[in-house]
C-alpha cells in the first residue's frame, strides 16, 4: 500500500487529517482523540513517510547524490539534465544514427557543449520488444564510449545498464553512475553498486523490454510503483548501498499503458516520501504520441518538453532527455522558481 491509498483512507471517513495526526505528533494535542482501528496502519506508514521526506528535504530543500569518483551532485534545487546517448542500431528514438562508437562519442560530446549535466550511455535497447543482446555484445558498444567520454568531458558518465557484468566494467573506465532499468533486481548489481561506490538510478519496470507491454493493468498503479521502489531501495541499504548514493526512477513508458503513466506522472510527489531524489524519463515516448493525435518520433519535440517541465512541477529532480539544450531553456523559468532566493 501507498502513501496516497492511505490517505484515502484518511479522507474517506470524513474526519480532518489535524484531527488524527496532530494528537499522535504534538504533546500539546489532547490524546484522548480515538483513532478508527482500521486507520492505524495508514497513519503509521503516513507517519513514516513524512519522516522520510524530513530526511529528503532538510532544512534547504537539496541534498548531494554521491557519485563515484567527482564531487557529489547537488539536488532539490535547478534541475538536472541528464543526456541520450543511445549506442545501438534499434533505438526508437534516433533509429541507430549513434551507433558506432565515433558518433556516439561525439553525439556525447555535443550533449556536454549544450549543458548537460550527465551523459547517460546504453548499448541495450530497452525500447518494448527489444530483443536480448549478449553481455558481451552490449561491452563492445558502451564500453570504448563510455572510457572516450569520461575522458573528454566534465560531466559525469552513466551507464545505462541492467547487468552487473557491464556496470563493474563501465565504473572501472570512468563511469560515475549506473542507470538500472529493473531497479536492481539482478543478482549481483546491488553487491556492484555498493562496491564501486557509484551512484545508481533504481527504476520501476514490470517484467522485461520484450515483455514489459503484454499486461499493463493495475489495480494501483501508483501503489504498485510505489511499492516495488521501496522494497528495493530498502533491499539497497540493506546490502551496504549509502542513502545517498540513491535516485528512484517511476519508469514511464515500462510496462505502463498511456493512462498509467498520465497517472504517476500527475502523482509525482507522491514518491517523494521515499526519501530520495527522483529523475524522470519521457523524452519522445510513445505515450506522448498517442495524446498528440499519432504523432512520430521525430516531432514529438514539443511534447517532450511539456512532459519535462510537468515531471519537475510535480517533484522530478532530473529529467532524461534527448534534446539537452532546448529542455534547458524550456526549464529556465522553473530552474529560476527552484532556486532559493
Amino acid at each position: 500500500m501507498g502513501l496516497h491509498t492511505g490517505f484515502r483512507d484518511l479522507v474517506g471517513k470524513g474526519q480532518r487529517f489535524q484531527e488524527l495526526i496532530l494528537p499522535m505528533t504534538m504533546p500539546s494535542v489532547d490524546r484522548q482523540a480515538r483513532v478508527p482501528r482500521n486507520l492505524t496502519r495508514p497513519i503509521a506508514r503516513l507517519l513514516a513517510a513524512v519522516a522520510d521526506a524530513r530526511r529528503y528535504h532538510g532544512t534547504t530543500g537539496t541534498r548531494k547524490w554521491a557519485i563515484r569518483g567527482r564531487s557529489p551532485m547537488r539536488v532539490g534545487g535547478r534541475v538536472l539534465v541528464m543526456g541520450v546517448v543511445n549506442v545501438t542500431p534499434d533505438s526508437f528514438s534516433d533509429g541507430g544514427r549513434f551507433f558506432k562508437s565515433d558518433r556516439a562519442i561525439e553525439h556525447g560530446r555535443a550533449l556536454a557543449r549544450e549543458g548537460a549535466d550527465i551523459i547517460d550511455v546504453g548499448g541495450e535497447s530497452t525500447r518494448p520488444g527489444a530483443t536480448h543482446v549478449p553481455v558481451a555484445k552490449e561491452m563492445e558498444r558502451v564500453l570504448p564510449v563510455i572510457e572516450a567520454l569520461a575522458e573528454e568531458v566534465r560531466v559525469p558518465i552513466s551507464v545505462d545498464t541492467r547487468r552487473p557484468e557491464v556496470a563493474k566494467r563501465a565504473v572501472g573506465l570512468g563511469a560515475s553512475i549506473v542507470n538500472d532499468v529493473e531497479g536492481l533486481r539482478r543478482k549481483g548489481m546491488r553487491a556492484a553498486v555498493r562496491e564501486s561506490g557509484s551512484g545508481v538510478v533504481a527504476m520501476h519496470m514490470r517484467g522485461t523490454p520484450d515483455s514489459m507491454q503484454n499486461d499493463t493493468s493495475y489495480a494501483d498503479i501508483r501503489s504498485e510503483v510505489y511499492g516495488f521502489l521501496k522494497t528495493q531501495t530498502d533491499r539497497a541499504l540493506g546490502a551496504g548501498i549509502r542513502r545517498e548514493q540513491i535516485v528512484i526512477d517511476p519508469g514511464i513508458g515500462f510496462g505502463k499503458s498511456v493512462e498509467g503513466n498520465v497517472e504517476l506522472l500527475d502523482h509525482l510527489s507522491e514518491f517523494r516520501a521515499l526519501g530520495f531524489p527522483i529523475l524522470t524519463g519521457t523524452s519522445r515516448k510513445s505515450f506522448l504520441g498517442h495524446i498528440t493525435g499519432g504523432l512520430g518520433v521525430t516531432e514529438r519535440l514539443e511534447s517532450s518538453l511539456g512532459s519535462a517541465v510537468f515531471a519537475t512541477l510535480r517533484g522530478a529532480d532530473i529529467v532524461r532527455v534527448h534534446d539537452v539544450q532546448a529542455t534547458i531553456r524550456a526549464l529556465a523559468l522553473v530552474n529560476l522558481l527552484r532556486e532559493p532566493r
